[in-house]
């Protein structure tokens, strides 16, 4: 299968209750031959509207932390754990992110990054799963700590959103960035 075969299986999933509140189910964007591959848990009302990743206010952030530590957005692959919006912003149900991720095991499949970042509670206990990293996650104590498994590197972070509510945690986020920033660096 080919990205573009996959894009346009996510673009016209009708597999769950989302596709029905949704405009835009949300491909991936990025590099396609990404060493980083960052994976966010779902668009927001921006995205969804807009049809593109990380444009709304979590992605005006999420720009600026990437500015921050020097890294550059063409360098990257993002993706989404879901491909729909969650009405109001709601946790994903298990169900959903059951039914989703077989497009993201198939992004990871294609892309094949060699560091993994997620951003977000759900996105990181769905990898730790995948990858049997551990099986208590203390979220967001691993923030910003490195994970190893099946040769490769892993850095979950806390979600940009979460300056859009607590701007005292700018500090604590950017010295996660960067470490997934130092990991890039080495490739």
């Amino acid at each position: 299968m080919r990205i573009k075969d996959l894009n346009e299986e996510i673009r016209t999933c009708s597999k769950c209750r989302l596709s029905e509140t949704r405009t835009y189910a949300l491909c991936g964007e990025g590099n396609l031959n990404a060493k980083l591959i960052i994976i966010a848990q779902a668009p927001g009302e921006t995205e969804d509207r807009e049809g593109k990743m990380f444009i709304g206010p979590s992605g005006k952030v999420f720009d600026e932390l990437l500015m921050m530590v020097g890294i550059d957005r063409k360098r990257i692959y993002i993706t989404n754990l879901i491909k729909c919006m969650l009405p109001k912003y709601r946790k994903p149900k298990l169900d959903e992110i059951e039914t989703c991720v077989q497009y993201l095991d198939k992004e990871l499949e294609l892309i094949n990054p060699v560091i993994i970042s997620t951003l977000g509670y759900f996105t990181a206990r769905y990898i730790f799963e995948k990858y049997n990293i551990a099986s208590e996650l203390d979220f967001p104590e691993v923030c910003g700590k490195i994970f190893m498994s099946r040769n490769k590197k892993f850095v979950p972070l806390q979600h940009p959103t979460a300056l859009l509510f607590n701007d005292s945690l700018r500090d604590e986020l950017f010295e996660e960035y960067k470490v997934m920033k130092r990991l890039l660096d080495k490739e």
